[in-house]
């Protein structure tokens, strides 16, 4: 349900609730502002790791796992094929679930999946500059535009995590 047209919002702690929100003064309406949910994967081809290049903001440039918005009516899985498809053009299948990552700054919750390419099939959609896939070794972690890249990263690969922290120290 979206908000009334109305510019008589208020914050208020509503009855029975415990926090300040967004309420509207004609109608009583309540304007919840609760986090998004964003699904994404974490995608193997063999020994490498698929990266997409945002070509889109927010940190253009930088590099991340395919990722985006769940939209309504589907599932988190379908939404992190969908986002792999649309983000990089590659066919994944869903192999686990790596973790749930909470940024609560930007009201955001990312379910992160541990998925393989189908296919070594792969391209740059129109939310990437490029998609390319990287050795463990060569991941360049000063270029990742969100800190869940590196967490959903660290998280799928532990084999990986002493290399990377050697190669920062």
């Amino acid at each position: 349900m979206s908000a009334p047209d109305s510019s008589n919002f208020r914050r208020v702690i509503p009855d029975g609730d415990d926090r300040l929100r967004r309420v509207c003064g004609d109608c009583g309406f309540i304007d919840y502002q609760n986090p998004k949910v964003v699904v994404g994967a974490i995608v193997t081809f063999e020994d490498q790791i698929l990266l997409c290049r945002r070509a889109i903001p927010p940190r253009v440039g930088y590099l991340t796992h395919p990722a985006g918005h769940l939209e309504r009516g589907e599932t988190a899985e379908e939404g992190a094929i969908r986002e792999c498809w649309e983000e990089a053009r590659a066919r994944i299948q869903i192999h686990s679930l790596i973790g749930v990552h909470s940024t609560p700054e930007a009201g955001v919750v990312e379910i992160i999946f541990g998925a393989r390419m189908m296919e070594a099939a792969f391209g740059p959609g129109p939310e990437s500059q490029d998609v390319a896939l990287y050795r463990l070794d060569a991941v360049p972690l000063g270029e990742l535009a969100f800190p869940t890249t590196r967490w959903g990263l660290e998280r799928a690969i532990p084999a990986a995590v002493p290399r990377w922290h050697a190669a920062n120290a």
